[in-house]
């Protein structure tokens, strides 16, 4: 375990913000016991009602929103008017419905790099919002059709998670995650098992400390990453020691489930099964400030959000499955996460 950490306190670079929505101007107020930061980033969804998964970013412009449960390409929206120092602003509820009067909301939001700027590393020229320290980087470019093709990522570490989504088209979400490989992967939108035969996405190269690797028409499902002319975000993710984690682990089937070591107290926990079907599942400290944790919210869909009874435990150091279902804890099946801290072990106190 380091001694120094490069981020002490998530809450500079990571939140979970409840809030309720207004459908008038409102200003979402990230600060936890008064540390705040501005996002890059924000993923909101409502809890209390049924309606997509809304991601919006400083690199494509607040004007553009897309869903990750659905293909649907980028949408118009004038909801989300700023991001500030201590959050964002929202306007009166429209395309995205993130203002909704009486609504209640989750708001996930990560800090890139602020501004981005033109990134040459790969062949493919990206623009690029990127916090080292953080590990995340939000990246845009436009395909070209062409095999190995590369884009830079700007985090100057191999990222451990990738998730692109092609802009202009209706296409599924394409997820590079260092446990399943660089042959295939997963869609965001989707309930599939890992796919290892997706040349097409990532041409079965690992990202370098630069870029990321395209493949071409050559490859299966290539326009998902890289068809010419077509424009794609992705969010790039590296561990950061005591503040991010990604990885898997193997179901036991029993209530005194798997226990998986972070290395902090996570603020956020991404789940999903990659050898058969299962949602993608979230779980965070916001909504359950206390152990059990039991709200799971569902990446790949629109649905509200869903109590799991005494899921599990989220720990100083990592955390514990505590149900038995198949979604996170079936005998013998094998799971991915990514984790992010509220803080490192080190720092941490018990919930």
């Amino acid at each position: 375990m380091p001694t120094t950490y490069a981020i002490p306190d998530g809450r500079v670079a990571m939140a979970a913000t409840l809030y309720t929505g207004t459908n008038a101007t409102q200003v979402i107020n990230n600060a936890v016991n008064g540390v705040s930061f501005q996002p890059d980033f924000t993923w909101v969804k409502v809890r209390s009602t049924t309606y997509s998964n809304t991601l919006v970013n400083s690199v494509m412009g607040l004007g553009s929103a897309l869903f990750s449960d659905t293909t649907q390409a980028v949408i118009a929206t004038t909801e989300y008017t700023s991001y500030n120092s201590n959050g964002f602003t929202l306007g009166a509820s429209g395309s995205t419905a993130s203002n909704v009067s009486g609504a209640s909301y989750v708001a996930w939001q990560w800090k890139a790099g602020g501004t981005a700027v033109s990134n040459t590393a790969g062949s493919i020229t990206s623009s690029v919002s990127a916090n080292t320290t953080a590990g995340f980087s939000v990246v845009t470019y436009t395909g070209n059709d062409t095999t190995g093709a590369t884009v830079g990522h700007g985090l100057g570490v191999a990222p451990s998670m990738i998730i692109v989504k092609e802009r202009s088209q209706v296409r599924d979400w394409s997820v590079y995650h260092i446990s399943t490989g660089n042959t295939g992967g997963l869609r965001l939108n989707g309930t599939g098992a890992n796919e290892t035969t997706r040349t097409g996405w990532w041409n079965n190269t690992t990202p370098s400390s630069t870029v990321i690797t395209l493949g071409g028409s050559t490859g299966n499902d290539w326009y998902q990453t890289n068809q010419t002319g077509n424009t794609y975000v992705a969010y790039c993710f590296a561990p950061v020691a005591g503040y991010s984690a990604f990885g898997s682990y193997t179901g036991n089937g029993s209530t005194d489930g798997p226990f998986i070591y972070t290395g902090m107290r996570s603020r956020y926990i991404m789940v999903k099964r990659t050898d058969a079907i299962g949602d993608w599942y979230v779980f965070d400290t916001s909504r359950d400030p206390y152990n059990a944790t039991t709200y799971g919210l569902i990446p790949n869909s629109s649905g509200t959000d869903t109590s799991y009874t005494g899921w599990g435990d989220i720990l100083s150091n990592g955390f514990k499955i505590r149900r038995t279902d198949g979604a996170w804890n079936a005998s013998g099946g094998t799971y991915i996460y990514a984790a992010f801290a509220e803080n490192p072990t080190k720092f941490a106190n018990a919930r």
